[in-house]
């Protein structure tokens, strides 16, 4: 932190306090170069992360979109929503981790296929089958080879 008066850039800390809200933290600092007390405020970087989709145009990231998009390759089949929810509490994650703030709907897709093919085999096909649009039948059987070829390693 920058010392608005003489702009040495050492200094501590004398007090901290969360807002009511709990969204910004003030911090009461004292120069370490000419003794003065300033105040600094610090908020959570909110800007949100946005999905690029294939016509070009950009929306939220929607965590409900992940979740309803597992709940629908996972129907009938024996997983849990808690484990739903870690899945897309790692997929948020590593959208958290990304320098970027825009990624492309074509990876959304892939992390979201990646935890899936981990997770349950029938949903990550019904999953790929959906998202990947596969052109032909051929395309699809070459998606459950690697996935069989897979399996007896």
């Amino acid at each position: 932190m920058k010392c608005p008066f003489c702009g040495h850039l050492k200094d501590k800390v004398v007090d901290s306090r969360e807002s009511k809200e709990g969204d910004v933290i003030r911090r009461r600092r004292e120069c370490l170069g000419c003794g003065r007390r300033f105040t600094s405020y610090e908020r959570m970087d909110d800007i949100p992360y946005m999905v690029v989709k294939k016509d070009g145009s950009r929306e939220r990231f929607g965590r409900e979109k992940v979740i309803a998009g597992l709940l629908k390759a996972c129907e009938k089949r024996p997983v849990s929503v808690a484990a739903l929810e870690a899945v897309a509490n790692r997929v948020e994650a590593s959208l958290q981790e990304r320098p970027e703030k825009e990624i492309s709907t074509a990876e959304v897709g892939a992390l979201v296929m990646q935890e899936l093919r981990a997770l349950d085999k029938v949903a990550y096909v019904r999953f790929a089958s959906v998202y990947r649009h596969f052109r032909d039948v051929s395309e699809f059987m070459t998606e459950l080879r690697g996935l069989l070829d897979a399996k007896e390693r």
